[in-house]
């Protein structure tokens, strides 16, 4: 599946979590396109998704994050790893983050979540096998507030993304960066992660950037600061695309994460 640059790239920009929905039904079509998306984009072998078009009533369990309990939600979207797989952390990163821009550039609402739902129940909605796992789930839908909260972001009101600086998340010994860097590494800023704790550093060189964890730990059993960085790869190699230069990845070994080369302008 070839990136869909310009509706990812733009939906890194509008995409935030939401927990509290509607309950509203999405639209047969749209569900349709969220389906396609989750059996096309499979760049790294270890990972797989699923819609669930049933509401996740009993599926997530106390708060998630700062804001609360998800709530309403009509439908929702299983991330499943495989347990054998040397890359699955990469793979449900970089596949869960574009069907979720996808689902942004539709119109819809979405959050990551890692560690306040319960596997066991999504295991009766769909087929998991004996070899697999369920890393993660995200609500799919409406907002509960959505078009006061379309009002106040054209208003400027509202504030989307809460991270860290730029020179905060460069490595100091990196080169100084290029004009398509600069771009891609603040579309990488923008990833999200498991409660916003940023855990990538970027080292850039002559013609590539190195994502790397900055840490290390598992705060929700199987999900780690390596699925995270995998997001930012995504969104950087957007910001990358959008920009005008390609490249491709290099999964690199822990506590580095990818590099991505530069291949042409």
């Amino acid at each position: 599946m070839t990136l869909p640059v310009e509706s990812w790239y733009q939906s890194i920009l509008l995409r935030h979590s939401e927990r509290l929905y509607s309950g509203e039904a999405v639209s047969e079509e749209d569900l349709s396109k969220i389906e396609e998306t989750c059996r096309d984009f499979h760049p790294y072998e270890g990972a797989r998704a699923e819609l669930v078009r049933s509401p996740p009533d009993d599926v997530f369990k106390g708060i998630v994050g700062s804001y609360g309990k998800v709530k309403d939600a009509p439908h929702y979207i299983a991330f499943i790893g495989d347990n054998d797989s040397p890359t699955v952390e990469v793979a449900l990163g970089y596949m869960g983050e574009g069907i979720i821009l996808e689902a942004t550039a539709l119109g819809l609402n979405t959050c990551w979540v890692a560690g306040f739902f319960r596997p066991e129940v999504v295991r009766k909605h769909i087929d998991v096998a004996d070899s697999e796992y369920v890393a993660g789930v995200t609500p799919i839908g409406y907002a509960q507030d959505r078009v006061v909260r379309i009002d106040s972001l054209r208003k400027g009101y509202v504030k989307l993304h809460r991270r860290r600086q730029l020179a905060d998340l460069i490595l100091p010994q990196s080169l100084p960066p290029k004009e398509w860097m600069t771009k891609a590494l603040e579309a990488a800023r923008l990833a999200p992660s498991a409660i916003n704790r940023q855990p990538w550093r970027f080292l850039i060189g002559k013609d590539s950037i190195t994502i790397t964890e900055s840490g290390f730990g598992d705060l929700f059993g199987r999900i780690s600061y390596r699925l995270d960085c995998a997001i930012a790869m995504l969104h950087l190699e957007l910001g990358a695309l959008a920009a005008g230069a390609r490249g491709n990845w290099t999964l690199l070994e822990a506590p580095r994460v990818a590099r991505f080369n530069l291949l042409r302008l």
